[in-house]
C-alpha cells in the first residue's frame, strides 16, 4: 500500500508538473535562463553548463540540461545571447528541447542606476517516446502486454513563444522580473487536444554586502541574500538564500516552498532545503548544490543534485572604471 500510495501520489505530481518550466537551484549560475536581462552581464563573452537530475531514486525522474553563450556589446550599450535546454521526465521520455534568442539593453540614468529591458524569442520542441508508454488496457495476467486502443500522442509538437524581463541595479543591490510565455502556446501532444503553457511570472532581487567595510583583510568577504519568487498557473513557490563569500570560495543555504500555503490538507508547500558549494576565479566559475527534499517525498527521492560551469573570456574590452561599476554584482550560484 505505501508503494502504491507514492506512485499515485508521483502520477499527480507529474500531472502538476509537465506544464511547468524546469527550476534550477543556482538560477543565477543559469543567467540567460532566469532573465534574458542578463544577456551580456559579464564585461566581454561568457559560456555557461548547466546540469540538474532532480530526484535520481524515482525512475525515470527529471534530468535537466543547458548551455548558453552571450556577449556584451558594451559600445552599443546592449548584450545578446542564446541559450539552449532540454529537460526530460518520466520513462515515457517526455522532453521539452529549447532554443532561445536574448537581447538586453542598458540604460544608464546615473553612476549607481541602471535599468536593462530586455526580450527573448523562444523556439520549443515537446517530444515523447511513444513505444515506452504502458496504458492499463495493454495489461494482462495471461497474455502478457496487449495492443492499446488509446489514441496515438504526436511525436512531437513546435512552438513559438516569447519572455520580456527588466533588471534594476542600484549600487550592490538588485532586482527584476521575468515573464515567461507571453504568447501561452499549445503544447499538446494528442491528436486532439490543447494544453496551453501558463504564463510563469518570476520576481527576484537581491543585496550584496561587504563583511569588512573597507579592511583589507576582508576585501573579498562578502554576505549576499537573494529570493526568487515564481507563480505559474494556480501554483508558486518561493526561493530564499544567503552565501558567504571568502573569494575565491562560496558557501550557501537556500529554502525553497513557502510555509504557510497548503494545495490540499496534509500537503503543505515545502519543497527543499539546499546547500551550495562554489568556487570563482577571475574566469572560471564552478558550483555545486545538493537539494535535500523536505516534502512527502524526503526518503524516496533521493534529493536533487546540480552542477554548473561558467568560463568568461575576451574581458579585455577597454572598459572605464564607471563602466566597470555598472556591472550586475549579483550572486555567483
Amino acid at each position: 500500500m505505501k508503494r502504491i500510495a507514492v506512485i499515485l501520489f508521483l502520477l499527480v505530481s507529474v500531472v502538476r508538473l509537465n506544464a511547468q518550466d524546469p527550476q534550477m537551484t543556482q538560477f543565477f549560475s543559469a543567467p540567460l535562463y532566469l532573465a534574458p536581462s542578463f544577456a551580456g552581464s559579464s564585461l566581454g563573452s561568457r559560456a555557461v553548463l548547466n546540469f540538474r537530475d532532480q530526484w535520481p531514486a524515482i525512475p525515470g525522474a527529471f534530468v535537466t540540461y543547458m548551455f548558453s553563450l552571450d556577449h556584451n556589446f558594451y559600445k552599443y550599450h546592449s548584450g545578446a545571447g542564446i541559450l539552449f535546454l532540454r529537460d526530460q521526465a518520466g520513462s515515457g521520455k517526455l522532453a521539452l528541447t529549447q532554443v532561445s534568442l536574448n537581447y538586453s539593453y542598458n540604460i544608464v540614468f546615473s553612476r549607481f542606476l541602471n535599468v536593462r529591458p530586455a526580450l527573448a524569442v523562444l523556439f520549443s520542441q515537446r517530444s515523447i517516446d511513444y513505444s515506452r508508454l504502458v496504458f492499463g488496457d495493454q495489461i494482462s495476467l495471461s497474455h502478457g502486454l496487449t495492443p492499446t486502443v488509446e489514441s496515438r500522442f504526436l511525436d512531437n509538437h513546435l512552438y513559438l513563444d516569447f519572455n520580456f524581463s527588466t533588471v534594476v541595479l542600484y549600487k550592490n543591490y538588485w532586482g527584476g522580473f521575468n515573464i515567461m510565455h507571453m504568447l501561452q502556446p499549445d503544447q499538446s501532444l494528442l491528436n486532439e487536444g490543447v494544453s496551453p503553457v501558463p504564463t510563469d511570472f518570476y520576481l527576484f532581487g537581491g543585496g550584496k554586502f561587504s563583511a569588512g567595510a573597507g579592511s583589507a583583510s576582508f576585501r573579498n568577504k562578502n554576505i549576499l541574500f537573494s529570493f526568487l519568487y515564481k507563480s505559474q498557473g494556480k501554483f508558486d513557490q518561493l526561493d530564499l538564500g544567503v552565501y558567504w563569500e571568502n573569494l575565491p570560495f562560496v558557501v550557501g543555504l537556500w529554502y525553497r516552498g513557502l510555509p504557510l500555503k497548503h494545495y490540499a490538507p496534509g500537503y503543505g508547500n515545502h519543497d527543499a532545503v539546499a546547500v551550495v558549494l562554489g568556487y570563482a576565479s577571475d574566469k572560471f566559475k564552478v558550483g555545486y548544490s545538493y537539494d535535500f527534499t523536505v516534502s512527502r517525498l524526503a526518503f524516496k527521492s533521493a534529493g536533487s543534485h546540480e552542477i554548473s560551469f561558467s568560463y568568461e573570456f575576451n574581458q579585455d574590452q577597454r572598459l572605464k572604471r564607471s563602466k566597470k561599476k555598472q556591472m550586475i554584482p549579483c550572486a555567483k550560484f
